[in-house]
């Protein structure tokens, strides 16, 4: 484990092994923090700057032992979950209970454990959470459920916590990683997925890792129990496409006839 650097901060990054967590520990390196990742299973290959941890976070004793044994902690990330997709009638409630757990019972556990050393630092703590939890999440709706009340968790510890700590959370939109095939196919499948976000392009790990960064800076030192939307524009409705009225495209060559007529 990392130990105390003077005039560094000191970041826990969870499940900051690869994909987003990975980008977020880079982040907060090359801002100057001093970075601990913990995990289970330490990363392929070690991340610059960046110490680890070993730690299952679903179990309590080990993760207030981990915490217990921090000099000082000044930004606390919770990152760690996911999910694999299953259709809710496709397993039993004690499955859909363990993605709960991971997603939203974690980061309370880690956020409870770390409280009193973030109290003495005036930190931060920074959710990463999801759109899934803002609009319906067919295959992964337990994740979703988990991603929803994590930031309405991050929202009463704000007000709980407050002065001294701020909680906000990042609410993802789809990023490309390595597992990105896992959820959108081969490059075909992902360049599609890409061209219906506004931007055009899915989120870089890196992207959530600047935000995260600037969540837990003195630029956002007035700001908690937010929800900062990293989205690249969210996603249009499916409505507009299927309706016979008002289509961008129709639009366009309504347009042009009218140009006809007047020319």
């Amino acid at each position: 484990m990392a130990g105390e650097r003077s005039g560094k901060r000191l970041v826990v990054v969870t499940g900051g092994t690869r994909g987003v967590g990975a980008g977020i520990a880079r982040a907060f390196a090359e801002a100057g923090d001093e970075v601990v990742v913990c995990a289970r299973r330490p990363p392929r290959a070690p991340l610059d700057g960046v110490g680890f941890a070993p730690l299952d976070l679903r179990d309590p004793p080990a993760v207030h032992a981990f915490f217990g044994r921090l000099p000082r902690l000044d930004v606390l990330v919770n990152n760690a979950g996911g999910a694999p997709y299953r259709l809710l009638a496709g397993t039993d409630a004690e499955r859909h209970a363990r993605v709960i757990d991971l997603n939203l019972v974690a980061p309370l556990t880690a956020s409870l454990a770390a409280y009193d050393l973030l109290r003495r630092a005036r930190g931060s703590v920074v959710m990463i959470g999801s759109v899934s939890g803002t609009r319906p999440s067919p295959g992964t709706a337990a994740y979703g459920a988990a991603k929803a009340g994590l930031e309405n968790l991050a929202r009463s510890m704000a007000v709980e916590w407050a002065p001294e700590v701020r909680v906000n959370t990042l609410v993802v939109g789809m990023v490309r990683t390595e597992l990105s095939h896992l959820h959108y196919g081969g490059e075909d499948g992902i360049e599609a997925v890409s061209g219906t976000v506004p931007l055009g392009r899915l989120a870089a790990p890196a992207d959530i890792g600047r935000a995260a960064v600037f969540l837990a800076s003195d630029a956002a030192a007035y700001i908690t129990g937010a929800g900062l939307l990293v989205h690249g524009g969210g996603e249009r409705p499916a409505f507009l496409d299927a309706a016979t009225v008002n289509r961008t495209d129709r639009v366009e060559e309504a347009d042009k006839e009218r140009r006809g007529q007047v020319t």
